[in-house]
């Protein structure tokens, strides 16, 4: 069939936390009392703490001061739900005893913070002094509470800036081949043009289908006037670029804020985004910091490429992801780039996959496949035995393949349509297989 196509702009070059934790538990609100004292008249109990706050004071009494009530647990969890309620301060027992501890708040893990603590039970009556009030537990960290998957996709991009007719009739999830990127959208500075992503938004949302931005941040493709800035007009600007794009698209699913970082690409205003400080990943942890403050219902994503093809590559993501979240970055998933998989064995993928999920705890986007194959037979059988292992392995959320029509695609022979609208062989089996 023939193909007309809608106008965006490009194509690609180069190599292939939620909410926070509630307050957490406090400690005991008063010392519990001690028992009576000889010729004391009866002191009232302490009065009940409220909950992950400063414990109240006991009321003065005339006997010994009773033990203060014992530490709450914070609750700590995953996934951006209230964490379990800590436990409160036990009664103290009678006689002499110490003041009642602070309450410690549980850390929020994944952005479930520590719910907040019970009261404590006030003194028991007797006389002297009452207990010293209990401090409030500390805050949770939150994470990445406020983000949410679309269903398992098989996406693609657009065309040297157009997006094909017949792109619906394949594909439930688009990307910009080069629109999104920094360089095409600032090429002035403080000028922006969004024309072609507003085409390519607009279409997403027509289509009810994923719309992913590629990319914040990269040692490629940026603004040339970028490298003739001071550090802190660099920083900046960056903040800038990412504030703007979320602005404009708020609703945007799936960002790949970095892509490619070293040893591949370094962008040359590294040091100004906080260089390796002392995560080794500060500059990393800089940039998805601004991406959830702007775009904070938004997927955030690390793209890179041999990370599932090759060992040391996939060691290297997984250093950078551990470092940079235990440094604080929200990172919500890893895209894979898997241009060079043309002989490469489904287990294998799926070993170096499944390594990035079970070190990080991440999942996996596939984000640039691609199968450089002339032979038609070839490509469908590596298509079919790669393709199957993405879509059954629950590590994987979505695949995106990497333009699909005869010459407008980054490598020659990764086409799986014919500029007259006939599906090479690995086309045709993998509508068949996803029944579209």
């Amino acid at each position: 069939m023939a193909l007309s196509l809608i106008s965006c702009a490009g194509s690609e070059v180069g190599s292939p936390s939620g909410t926070g934790g509630g307050p957490g538990s406090g400690g005991a609100s008063s010392a519990s009392g001690g028992a009576p004292g000889s010729g004391g008249s009866t002191g009232s109990g302490g009065s009940t703490g409220s909950a992950g706050s400063t414990g109240s004071a006991g009321t003065l009494g005339s006997g010994g001061n009773g033990s203060g009530g014992s530490t709450g647990a914070g609750g700590t969890g995953t996934g951006g739900l209230s964490g379990s309620a800590g436990r409160g301060g036990t009664t103290g027992g009678a006689g002499g005893g110490m003041a009642g501890r602070a309450g410690s708040g549980g850390a929020g893990l994944g952005g479930r913070g520590g719910g907040a603590g019970s009261s404590g039970r006030g003194g028991a009556a007797g006389s002297g002094t009452a207990g010293t009030s209990g401090t409030a537990g500390t805050t949770g960290v939150g994470g990445s509470g406020h983000i949410q998957w679309p269903k398992k996709f098989l996406g693609n991009i657009t065309q040297r800036g157009q997006i094909p007719s017949t792109f619906t009739t394949y594909w439930d999830q688009i990307v910009p081949e080069n629109e999104g990127k920094w360089g095409s959208v600032e090429g002035t500075q403080g000028k922006y043009n969004w024309t072609s992503l507003d085409n390519i938004h607009t279409f997403a949302n027509q289509h009810n289908i994923p719309f992913k931005e590629h990319n914040f941040v990269w040692g490629s493709q940026q603004p040339g006037w970028i490298s003739g800035l001071s550090q802190a007009d660099q920083k900046a600007a960056v903040e800038d670029w990412i504030k703007q794009f979320c602005t404009r698209y708020p609703d945007t699913q799936m960002i790949d804020v970095l892509n490619e970082p070293p040893p591949h690409t370094t962008p040359s205003y590294m040091a100004a985004l906080g260089g390796a400080g002392s995560s080794g990943y500060d500059w990393v942890v800089t940039i998805f910091t601004w991406a959830r403050k702007y775009c904070p219902t938004s997927i955030l994503i690390v793209n890179d490429y041999n990370i599932i093809e090759q060992s040391s590559d996939n060691n290297n993501m997984i250093k950078l992801v551990t470092s940079a979240m235990k440094g604080g970055a929200p990172i919500d998933a890893i895209g894979a780039q898997a241009h060079g998989l043309g002989n490469a064995s489904a287990s294998t993928t799926q070993m170096y996959i499944d390594k990035l999920t079970s070190s990080t705890g991440l999942p996996v986007v596939i984000s640039e496949f691609d199968l450089n194959i002339a032979d038609d037979t070839q490509q469908k059988n590596q298509m079919q035995s790669l393709f199957t292992m993405f879509w059954n392995d629950t590590n994987v959320k979505g695949v995106t393949y990497w333009g699909y029509i005869q010459g407008q695609t980054w490598e020659t022979n990764t086409w799986l349509l014919s500029t007259g609208g006939t599906e090479r062989s690995a086309m045709s089996w993998l509508m068949q297989f996803v029944g579209r």
